[in-house]
């Protein structure tokens, strides 16, 4: 087991743990240190026991309104799913009346009847 060497307040600690999880371990001391340094800040030097005491409240406290925010973003899903979807919007697509259809290929029909004509005139 890999011993390391975390710093937590200023104060230096070894704490072993399993092979491959050292990035853990140091960023939840991370976590605990940017907790701690405040709370030195404002009280001055505390026994250890009392400042990792109190960045771990502090802590706590954080990650308790993170799963309060997450429960209620949860709740807000599944309301969401629960309800039936949307119905989606109707495209409509203009239908071309049958006379503007007829009158089109009757003047294609005269064109290519001219076009036609043309062509028997130059040959």
């Amino acid at each position: 087991m890999p011993e390391l060497e975390i710093t937590i307040g200023g104060r230096s600690f070894f704490v072993s743990c399993r092979v491959g999880e050292e990035h853990f371990l140091h960023a939840a001391a991370k976590m605990l240190d940017t907790e701690a340094q405040p709370i030195l800040t404002q009280m001055g030097r505390l026994p250890e026991p009392r400042m990792l005491l109190m960045a771990g409240l502090m802590l706590a406290d954080r990650t308790a309104a993170v799963e309060d925010e997450l429960r209620q973003l949860k709740a807000k899903v599944a309301e969401a799913d629960a309800k039936p979807a949307a119905a989606r919007d109707r495209i409509e697509v203009p239908v071309v009346p049958q006379e503007v259809t007829d009158s089109l290929a009757e003047i294609a029909a005269r064109a290519e009847a001219l076009a036609a004509r043309l062509e028997e005139k130059r040959a």
